[in-house]
């Protein structure tokens, strides 16, 4: 970690019109996604003690499985939003869950980082869903 890093704020995406699917339920998913960011973000705030990190990566396995469940929501729907290729959220799917399982950590990354990586890759999959 750098200097740089350790000055850098929890991100906090707030939902844009520019989000806004046809589906009720994936906006509502999205929507979730991003309150669960800001939830880690207000931990962040509260500190690096052994309980905050507790609380963190209890609120980060949330996330994951929010994750998990809009994943399965958007296969289950794929006909109908006539979105990605399964095959393609299947990967995607992988890739998340490596990175969140193996790698976005708390013994690797500081809280901070963790949260970015989380609210980055949230606004990113909402961004690339809505231009499917």
């Amino acid at each position: 970690m750098t200097s740089d890093t350790e000055s850098l704020p929890p991100l906090r995406p707030d939902w844009t019109p520019e989000f806004e699917s046809p589906h009720a339920v994936i906006d509502a998913q999205h929507k979730a996604l991003l309150e669960q960011c800001h939830r880690l973000a207000d931990l962040c705030d509260s500190g690096a003690g052994t309980e905050a990190v507790q609380a963190f990566d209890l609120a980060f396995a949330q996330l994951k499985s929010l994750v998990r469940e809009h994943f399965d929501t958007e296969t289950a729907l794929h006909d109908e939003l006539q979105g990605p290729d399964p095959e393609d959220l299947r990967i995607e799917r992988e890739e998340f869950e490596a990175l969140a399982a193996d790698i976005a950590t708390t013994a690797h990354f500081d809280l901070v980082e963790l949260q970015r990586f989380a609210a980055l890759w949230c606004v990113g999959h909402i961004a690339e869903s809505v231009r499917r």
